[in-house]
């Protein structure tokens, strides 16, 4: 999420089963892509070989200026997250497309500036690649995948395009001001977490928020808080429960971001939906077993596979929901 790795900085600052053989030739990168009124968003196509056609997911990155493989800029290094997730699909025999999100990386030109940016201009984007996807004769099913703020990216858009399934990969049940207010919990001084809870209650009541202090800026400036009271008007919680599709939420143990209450309180909301916990798995979707500081190194680690038990499962979730 991108409060997440804000926030992350400011605290620094402050003190199922389908068979595992691989296809006979490797699956690479088609570049696709959507063109928007603003300009082109740019994604990468996985296609394996088939006589037919394929079903097809698409991918939803998390928050902030992060790419279409999981890799965020301010970060170090590349962990290829969502890439490695692509190529596993792509071996199982499942077509995806995951894209740079419209001010990121390839995407760049596509951008509106950071004051014009609300939740629902990426919702919309989802939106319209599942459309375009929906009408190409090459693909049979449709599926969404979104990771983190993905995960509500994905359940909206697809309340506007109606998909086959939906995956939500460590995404959120909660409010995100609410993730951002346990988040914070006990890591600012008396007054800045009071200045802090103003500022929310004030963005989650619709409104913006002039005198916010120095020490708060990178969370909550000016040109950002449109975009926060766009987002904080959203519930994953609640907009899960508005979908029909079979739905499968995943959750790492290790996650560091957004904890396994989070999987529970998305499974009490759709009780029909599959689960997967993964263990040892965190954010970055790969197994973690050390400390902190493993744990960092792996959002910069391109050589750390993808956790094997979530491609297995994953992927065989889809083989049986996708025609």
């Amino acid at each position: 999420m991108r409060l997440l790795i804000s926030a992350i900085a400011l605290m620094a600052s402050l003190s199922f089963c389908v068979s595992s053989k691989a296809a006979e030739q490797p699956v690479v990168d088609q570049d696709i892509a959507l063109v928007t009124t603003t300009g082109k968003i740019a994604g990468s196509l996985q296609l394996p070989s088939s006589a037919g056609k394929l079903p097809v997911v698409l991918i939803i990155a998390g928050s902030g200026p992060t790419d279409r493989d999981g890799n965020s800029a301010p970060l170090k290094g590349k962990n290829n997250s969502l890439k490695m997730l692509a190529e596993s699909m792509g071996q199982a025999g499942i077509a995806s497309v995951r894209f740079d999100k419209r001010g990121i990386g390839a995407s760049a030109s596509a951008a509106t500036s950071e004051a014009d940016l609300r939740f629902e201009t990426y919702v919309q984007d989802a939106a319209a690649w599942l459309k375009m996807l929906k009408a190409d004769k090459r693909f049979s099913d449709v599926a969404i995948l979104g990771h983190s703020e993905g995960s509500l990216i994905a359940m909206l858009a697809a309340q506007q395009e109606p998909v086959k399934a939906l995956i939500s990969l460590a995404g959120p049940a909660k409010n995100a001001a609410d993730l951002l207010r346990q988040q914070l919990q006990g890591k600012l001084p008396p007054p800045l977490a009071a200045k802090n809870e103003e500022i929310l209650a004030a963005l989650q009541a619709g409104k913006t928020y002039t005198e916010v202090p120095a020490e708060l800026k990178s969370l909550y400036r000016d040109s950002v808080q449109p975009y926060l009271v766009s987002w904080f008007r959203y519930t994953p919680e609640k907009e899960i429960g508005k979908l029909t599709c079979a739905i499968l939420l995943v959750q790492g143990d290790k996650d560091v971001q957004v904890d396994v209450a989070q999987l529970s309180a998305l499974k009490q909301a759709r009780p029909d939906a599959s689960t997967l916990l993964v263990h040892e798995m965190n954010h970055v979707l790969k197994i973690i077993n050390g400390d902190m500081a493993q744990q960092m190194a792996s959002y910069g680690d391109p050589a750390l596979p993808l956790a094997p038990e979530l491609a297995l499962k994953l992927n065989g979730f889809l083989r049986e929901k996708l025609k």
